[in-house]
């Protein structure tokens, strides 16, 4: 594949997201002022669905910088983890994570009015992860100027911490400790 042909098919896949997005939002915003009743089971299911798409690129991305720390640099492979990483931040984790903040937090306010322990403590715990992620996106910007210093030990190592974030958070979420 050319770099020209690789270039032409992410700005369609970008094209694609963005007009994805965009419908999503219209049809939030129709449903949010034209029947406020029904919003609230939409809102919770684009935020989970937001949540399942964010973890899975958190989960993934630092997989992918495993076998490119030991992918030579400037080779084929190598290249080839860049668009991945790249389109796998841009297009997957970047715009599940706004989506997850935008619904966690209009659903934080509207249904339990900031309270709870259990809330505090979720809430800390995405910022935790939100840091997480971007130090994963300034990684992906080291990998694509061949920059990584990290070795594939290291990135297993990150690759443990969004599952144990999660993890804590799901718990917070459905046993509610304090």
């Amino acid at each position: 594949m050319t770099d020209r042909s690789n270039t032409n098919s992410t700005g369609q896949a970008m094209k694609r997201m963005v007009i994805g997005i965009a419908v999503l939002i219209v049809l939030t915003a129709v449903l949010f002022f034209f029947a406020p009743e029904s919003f609230y089971p939409w809102a919770k299911a684009i935020h989970i669905l937001a949540v399942i798409s964010w973890m899975a690129g958190m989960l993934y991305l630092p997989r992918l910088f495993v076998y490119h720390a030991d992918a030579e640099k400037g080779s084929v492979q190598s290249e080839t983890f860049k668009v991945m990483e790249r389109r796998l931040l841009r297009g997957i984790i970047n715009p599940a994570m706004i989506l997850t903040w935008v619904f966690g937090l209009w659903l934080a306010w509207k249904i339990f009015a900031f309270q709870g322990g259990w809330l505090h403590a979720k809430i800390g715990l995405v910022l935790i992860l939100s840091g997480i992620h971007g130090y994963l996106a300034a990684a992906v910007r080291k990998f694509a100027e061949d920059r990584n210093e990290k070795a594939a030990r290291h990135w297993r190592i990150v690759n443990e911490i969004p599952t144990l974030l999660m993890i804590a958070i799901v718990i917070l979420v459905v046993v509610k400790p304090f």
